[in-house]
């Protein structure tokens, strides 16, 4: 199988009586054998630990190393969570001898035993063609009950980018998604960059039915109708799956990324939208992608993509 158990080891941060921090709260599951109880709210921790997609779409390798290097920075920060709730960690999913499908097959069923057993699903990646594997699973799980998916990717890239000979990449896994669900595929993109989208890639978005803001109106000066066009979305939709690229942020915040801009947004802003997101009661699950630990600064960009899980993990489960 294509799955390492997780590693009690990276949990670790000060000492207290009672549980204080994350590192103190989380529990190590093997075997992906996923918690059934019913009984209180919990966070279910995956990590996907490839990066056969971002080498994929040429991008900079070490993304591999991002959820061990988030798992680190998570454990020390402070427990804010209800106190009947549990955090479970399931270890990581791997990609064998360039095996994306395979491993994308893993992760798409654990995502889908996590929502049907009331888990808040919190995935690190890894590459962003983690999404096509995440949302498979969030669509599965939502199959039964009848009702839409919202999908927002806070992000500099559209990740509408087409295939290569047929197979995904980290570019490609929001127009997979759309090409396999066509009319119920409802895309928002927040803080695309021109410079790194061509006219085609816009052009696509189009053809999808895809909603977008680009990074020039996505500012905080602009909020009154950033807000409005996310109210208008989450209207239309039953559920959200949240995906954050870090490489949405500017790289002043998160230099540790397979493609950095300066040109990104602010982590205030970014933590405003997970506030509005989470207070909707309609965000089920979220992955935090393309952390690059190899490029990283004094863990700046690890520590800022815990505090996103973290924030969103307390928003929600509150």
């Amino acid at each position: 199988m294509l799955h390492q158990n997780p590693n009690p080891s990276l949990w670790s941060g000060r000492k207290s009586e009672t549980i204080e921090y994350w590192h103190q709260a989380a529990i190590s599951i093997k075997d992906l054998k996923v918690d059934e109880t019913q009984e209180y709210p919990k966070v279910g921790i995956l990590g996907y630990a490839g990066e056969e997609g971002v080498k994929r779409n040429q991008g900079r390798l070490g993304t591999a190393e991002g959820p061990n290097a988030i798992r680190k920075s998570l454990g020390s920060l402070a427990f804010h969570l209800p106190e009947t709730s549990r955090i479970f960690d399931y270890g990581d999913v791997y990609t064998e001898n360039s095996d994306l499908e395979s491993s994308h097959e893993l992760i798409t069923d654990t995502v889908f035993n996590l929502l049907e057993t009331k888990h808040f699903p919190i995935l690190l990646g890894g590459g962003h063609d983690l999404a096509l594997a995440h949302g498979r699973g969030v669509y599965k799980h939502l199959a039964s009950k009848n009702q839409t998916l919202g999908i927002i990717n806070m992000d500099a890239h559209f990740d509408l980018r087409p295939t290569i000979d047929g197979k995904g990449h980290s570019g490609s896994p929001f127009l997979q998604l759309a090409q396999e669900n066509q009319d119920a595929f409802k895309y928002l993109c927040l803080g695309v960059q021109r410079s790194v989208n061509p006219k085609s890639l816009f052009e696509t978005a189009d053809k999808v039915g895809a909603k977008w803001m680009v990074m020039e109106d996505f500012r905080l000066n602009n909020w009154e109708v950033i807000q409005e066009k996310i109210l208008w979305f989450l209207d239309s939709v039953d559920k959200i799956y949240l995906s954050v690229d870090m490489d949405g942020f500017s790289s002043a915040f998160a230099p540790g990324v397979s493609a950095p801009s300066p040109m990104g947004f602010r982590p205030e802003f970014a933590f405003k939208v997970f506030e509005l997101l989470s207070s909707s009661k309609k965000l089920i699950s979220m992955d935090v992608v393309e952390l690059n630990p190899a490029f990283d600064h004094d863990q700046a960009t690890a520590r800022l993509a815990a505090r996103c899980a973290e924030y969103v993990a307390r928003k929600v489960l509150r």
